[in-house]
């Protein structure tokens, strides 16, 4: 099969587990609740197209990782890895469409929080909010790219350990205790500038994004998505399929 059709296999698969279609589900409700809770709670300076929007792809950025875990580890935690790499024997070839499916969610989601977001802006222009449109293609694309660092590292971590509650929990586990230490452990601190994927990430959703802060979040995502992300597909290659 081509990676097109490989790629739209994977994009089904998201949506046709019970899991995958509630995790669709949810990103959306908790897309349209914070689009409430920043027009009922947020001052109204802040009730601004991009100021929403950002908070709106707050979920995503949270659950679509799950997504990625859930698309690289269904093979093996489905039983469906004989089926599978028997029709596409050149198993890297189902690892790019996997990651491709990941990337493409991501624009999705992207895509639906920014439509989503032009109904709650022209609300909060009703309730007396700011309802500035000012938002830069340079904006959305950082706001993208958020969103595809987040659902990468999920799909990272899936390759990686190949087991969907191990990878879920650890994905949330392992980065939270490293910011939480980063934060304590005063000799940590300056590893954590550079390692945090947490920290290095948020500027991408601030209005400004210098130089230094871009050459942090790529050695943050050299670390916590690319280096599982070769081992895992290393791995997966391997692995034998009985």
């Amino acid at each position: 099969m081509s990676l097109v059709r490989l790629t739209q296999v994977e994009l089904r698969k998201l949506a046709d587990t019970r899991s995958g279609l509630w995790l669709l589900i949810a990103i959306g409700l908790a897309a349209a609740g914070t689009a409430v809770i920043m027009i009922a709670a947020a001052p109204d300076a802040e009730q601004t197209y991009r100021g929403l929007l950002a908070f709106g792809l707050i979920p995503a950025s949270v659950l679509l990782p799950v997504l990625g875990i859930l698309s690289m580890t269904s093979e093996w935690s489905q039983r469906t890895a004989l089926g599978t790499f028997t029709l596409t024997p050149a198993r890297g070839r189902v690892v790019v469409a996997k990651l491709a499916a990941a990337v493409l969610i991501a624009v999705a989601a992207t895509a639906a929080a920014a439509v989503l977001t032009v109904a709650a802006n022209l609300v909060a222009i009703g309730t007396g909010g700011d309802g500035s449109w000012e938002i830069t293609a340079e904006q959305i694309g950082r706001l993208l790219l958020n969103q595809v660092i987040f659902v990468l590292m999920g799909s990272a971590f899936g390759a990686l350990l190949m087991n969907s509650p191990v990878a879920i929990v650890l994905y949330f586990a392992i980065p939270t205790a490293w910011t939480v230490l980063g934060a304590m452990v005063k000799w940590l601190a300056r590893a954590a500038e550079w390692l945090d994927v947490n920290v290095t990430s948020l500027p991408l959703s601030e209005a400004t994004m210098s130089g230094g802060q871009w050459g942090r979040l790529g050695v943050a995502c050299a670390f916590w998505v690319g280096l599982p992300l070769v081992l895992g597909t290393v791995r997966m290659l391997r692995r034998e399929v009985s």
